[in-house]
């Protein structure tokens, strides 16, 4: 079982991928509401990827991206910055604050699927 954690403040956007994830049975959507909800999540969970949405109320992602980075704790679970934010630079500025991958708003389900997948994979070298 897949577990993702999903960092999202709106609740269209949660819960159209909530819906999209319980027609497969491999993977597990967790959602938290705020940045702050995130880094606990993601400390107490420990989920494969992370789905981290750019603007949050409390913490924007960005910041909830290096703190989780920095921890050794959180630091090798793949985020992937799913953001209504696709200007010039925004998908180099996610990647340099440390997210693995990004994808644009409105969510293309089999792409962002695909992205998921492909840091599953390089996730860690001992498969874990």
């Amino acid at each position: 079982m897949t577990r993702l954690l999903y960092v999202e403040d709106n609740d269209d956007n949660a819960f159209m991928l909530q819906m999209r994830f319980a027609l497969l049975e491999h993977f597990h959507l967790h959602i938290a509401v705020n940045g702050r909800d995130g880094i606990e999540a993601a400390r107490t969970m420990a989920p494969d990827p992370i789905l981290m949405d750019i603007d949050l109320t409390d913490l924007d992602g960005l910041e909830v991206t290096r703190r989780l980075k920095a921890d050794a704790d959180t630091a090798d679970i793949p985020i992937i910055a799913v953001t209504a934010h696709a200007m010039t630079g925004d998908r180099e500025k996610a990647l340099a604050t440390g997210c693995d991958e990004f994808d644009t708003k409105p969510v293309n389900f089999d792409r962002l699927l695909g992205k998921i997948e492909a840091c599953l994979r390089g996730r860690r070298p001992n498969g874990t």
